[in-house]
């Protein structure tokens, strides 16, 4: 196991850090859960990642949690991680998630949702090391640049029972079209707008072009809030269309109002997003 993980250390935050944890994201993402960061090997890459897991021994299933932003911008801090992560845990599910190459303390480049999807995948076999994870029972979370990070290793890996995409990127060239801070954001790793190389790099990245590659055995739950401000609305809609043509099983939620991190929806949303997760590893 070695070869998988290079480090990993316990996240422990101040009282008063915890207090916030607890109103944010309950008492159980502190009391029933321990968070960890740890450094693991992805083809070859140290990448820096999370680890999550309740307290009390058991068998749990295992979530990969994926980040959005691009680099530092986005990148998990070490609060957010003990609620984000701790939240899950402590609802009874092992936690996995990646920073992503080259995100600061990383190694390689940061693609966007090219080779770095494999930092996705490279994480399950992390689970093998942490006692009381049920590897055969699996679930992928996205947020954002997260969403089409999900969509991307579910057209590789079909071993997953569900999937929960929020405010998840499906056409990178519509959003670029719509949004100047996404084409800005693109354009860091993608290249110029104007050029072939970033139509083709949109292209191969976004879901809404070969949602036939996505498995009819993962159930996807999509929520989108109706004013998210940075993907936009019409991404999971249109993605919507093309599922129900595929037959592939999904549930799409539009929050009324929600904007891109569903701030004044959270409760609404977390309960949501629990009884899904429930629903298809705990039946």
């Amino acid at each position: 196991m070695s070869e998988i993980v290079a480090g990993r250390e316990v996240i422990n935050l101040n009282p008063s850090q915890l207090r916030m944890i607890k109103s944010g994201w309950g008492e159980a993402a502190v009391e029933d859960s321990t968070v960890e960061k740890m450094t693991y090997i992805s083809d070859g890459l140290r990448v820096k990642g999370f680890i999550a897991y309740p307290k009390e021994p058991g068998n749990y299933p295992c979530v990969i949690w994926n980040r959005g932003g691009l680099g530092s911008d986005g990148a998990i801090d070490d609060f957010t991680a003990r609620g984000i992560f701790g939240q899950l845990a402590g609802w009874g599910y092992v936690v996995l998630a990646s920073q992503y190459r080259g995100s600061p303390g990383g190694e390689g480049k940061d693609e966007f949702g090219g080779n770095d999807v494999n930092d996705v995948l490279n994480l399950m076999p992390v689970a093998d090391m942490i006692p009381g994870a049920d590897t055969s029972r699996w679930a992928m979370e996205g947020w954002s640049r997260g969403g089409m990070m999900t969509y991307l290793a579910l057209t590789r890996n079909h071993n997953f029972k569900t999937a929960i995409i929020s405010g998840g990127i499906a056409d990178l060239h519509c959003n670029a079209q719509e949004s100047r801070f996404m084409r800005m954001l693109y354009e860091k790793t993608l290249g110029s707008f104007d050029s072939q190389s970033f139509k083709e790099a949109c292209f191969k990245r976004s879901i809404i072009n070969f949602p036939e590659k996505l498995p009819k055995t993962t159930p996807l739950f999509l929520i989108h809030g109706t004013s998210d401000e940075r993907v936009a609305p019409g991404d999971s809609l249109k993605l919507s269309e093309k599922l129900l043509r595929e037959n592939i099983p999904f549930r799409l939620v539009m929050i009324e109002n929600g904007d891109h991190y569903l701030r004044t929806h959270k409760k609404e949303v977390d309960q949501m997003r629990r009884q899904w997760l429930d629903k298809y590893l705990k039946k």
